[in-house]
């Protein structure tokens, strides 16, 4: 696919700075000299696309490069709209970003065995009974997995049979958010995609009345 935008980001003179900045119809990158205090070494990207979001037909790919020990944040001025197709004309946007090689096995360390990364938001007060399920089978799962009886407070790992702590291969989290509790977050690490769906096809199966189908059915 051909790219309508590129950005380098390389260190120079010891700070993240952007060495290669392209950018064709319909997309647009906007780069603030300054974003936060000087200390700050960090370059925000901004990007735009004409219409005042992703029309009918419009077809955007860009790639980024960022540099060993590079601080990048790619961003948007706003949400992000996505209009009603035309006809049969679709619409997408592809985003490629290449790490170089100690960036990227900083994040494999970071990452340890977790190959999966999900942030679920379920909002609204139609499904406010799945929300409160959600939280209660999350709070369920973890508690099982790493909570053991202490007198200090918060969730510790169970020892294994040599007294050594074990990593759970499944990682979950959830929390309200937005005016009265009016949306749930939910968080999931997981060391396999099959886990994360066996866990989404469970905890939202409730939306079947109200979407038609179960999700991930």
């Amino acid at each position: 696919m051909e790219k309508q935008g590129r950005v380098v980001v390389d260190k120079v003179g010891g700070r993240s700075t952007v060495t290669r900045c392209f950018s064709k119809y319909p997309l647009k990158f906007i780069i603030p000299r300054k974003v936060g205090s000087s200390e700050t070494d960090a370059v925000w990207v901004y990007t735009l696309t004409y219409g005042g979001g992703i029309v009918s037909g419009d077809s955007v790919s860009c790639e980024f490069t960022i540099g060993d020990g590079c601080t990048t944040v790619l961003t948007t001025q706003a949400s992000t709209k996505v209009y009603k197709s035309v006809g049969s004309k679709c619409c997408e946007q592809v985003l490629e970003v290449h790490l170089e090689r100690g960036s990227i096995s900083s994040i494999a360390e970071r990452m340890q065995d977790y190959q999966v990364i999900a942030m679920v938001v379920l909002l609204g007060p139609r499904i406010k009974h799945i929300q409160n399920l959600v939280q209660e089978n999350v709070k369920r799962m973890m508690s099982e997995q790493l909570h053991i009886p202490s007198t200090a407070s918060g969730l510790q790992l169970k020892p294994n049979s040599d007294n050594r702590f074990t990593k759970p291969s499944f990682i979950a989290s959830s929390s309200v958010f937005g005016p009265k509790g009016i949306g749930v977050v939910v968080r999931i690490a997981a060391t396999t995609t099959e886990s994360v769906y066996e866990f989404l096809q469970h905890q939202l199966a409730g939306l079947e009345p109200l979407l038609g189908i179960s999700p991930y059915h």
